[in-house]
């Protein structure tokens, strides 16, 4: 069963309820915390992204083309086409040079609403790179030509490329690929679905790549995070929650559609995800403040930054107060 994790209300009456599931796994991937059911099977949607770039960046993709941390970054990322996106995304392309018509994201608006209203008022039309997850298709399609993939149907699970990262989001969360139920992603990817407890594991195996025993994997993991760290304006953007949590080194994090959310906390060796159930994503930021908070996260400025990005007081368009947020959940211990 699902639990209630946060409560809205406006003029003190309970407006909105979202329940969903959480679950905290320790270095040896037993579960240490839950809320609801850490058993509980989730899409992993974008929060996979920083897995689907290991076997390019492990085949040696940043080096033959000589990628800069910021499109390594770009790569993992649930970007909002903000310009700094598009001048990564441009730069990417300019040393790959792959037409971004092989792209099977679909062509779209940004979803900066001041790029985007600068783009109307330009008479701009859609773009392939301005759709959310370029820089992760983008990769991909770089590293098949390097490999000598086909670039036609890289979107395909039967494909080379869909393989071994299959086997890699298999090896870091402990599932055999038979027991990864796949979909289609929003994006037109392959999308993998599994349960919270595999999904905290391998974020665990991302904050602590000294227990992968795979070196080229570990090399590939600890090169994709530097990168993310380095660079976490480019995983998100301005004052999302991916963005807030890369800002500390000691956080692997990313959020997918649909509610997901997962980080792993290096020091603490922990995985963390969890999933809002009705699909929201902006419960996110109260969420994974009430969570470090609860496990008693000794980075105090990292939970203020998500304090002063996702107050919970809710105001209306003018600013002015109108109701509050609560989250609702206590911790289980296992």
């Amino acid at each position: 069963m699902d639990t209630v994790l946060v409560k809205e209300y406006r003029a003190d009456i309970l407006e909105c309820v979202h329940n969903g599931h959480i679950c905290i796994v320790n270095e040896q991937g037993s579960i240490q915390a839950y809320a609801g059911d850490p058993e509980y099977v989730a899409f992993t949607r974008s929060s996979a992204k920083p897995m689907q770039a290991i076997p390019s960046i492990r085949g040696g993709l940043a080096d033959h083309y000589g990628l800069t941390d910021k499109e390594i970054a770009i790569m993992t990322a649930s970007h909002r086409a903000e310009p700094a996106h598009i001048e990564v995304l441009e730069g990417f392309a300019r040393k790959v040079n792959i037409s971004e018509a092989y792209m099977v994201c679909a062509s779209s608006w940004p979803l900066d609403e001041e790029n985007k209203e600068t783009l109307l008022r330009a008479q701009r039309d859609k773009s392939k790179w301005f759709h959310n997850c370029s820089g992760k298709h983008y990769g991909m399609l770089a590293y098949c030509q390097m490999k000598g993939y086909p670039l036609l149907g890289y979107d395909q699970p039967e494909h080379p490329l869909q393989q071994e990262i299959l086997q890699t989001v298999s090896y870091l969360s402990g599932l055999a690929p038979s027991d990864i139920r796949l979909g289609t992603d929003g994006c037109g990817l392959p999308v993998f679905a599994m349960p919270l407890r595999a999904l905290a594991t391998a974020y665990m195996k991302l904050a602590s790549p000294d227990l992968i025993e795979d070196e080229p994997t570990k090399r590939a993991v600890i090169r994709i995070t530097e990168a993310m760290h380095a660079s976490p304006y480019m995983v998100a953007g301005n004052q999302k929650v991916d963005t807030l949590l890369l800002e500390d080194d000691n956080i692997v994090a990313k959020g997918g559609f649909k509610g997901v959310y997962c980080l792993g906390l290096k020091k603490e060796r922990l995985g963390i995800s969890f999933k809002i159930a009705d699909g929201s994503e902006e419960e996110w930021g109260w969420v994974a403040e009430s969570i470090l908070e609860q496990i008693g996260y000794s980075n105090k400025t990292t939970i203020d930054r998500l304090k002063a990005a996702y107050p919970k007081d809710l105001c209306n368009d003018e600013g002015l107060k109108v109701g509050r947020v609560e989250t609702a959940f206590m911790l289980n211990r296992a």
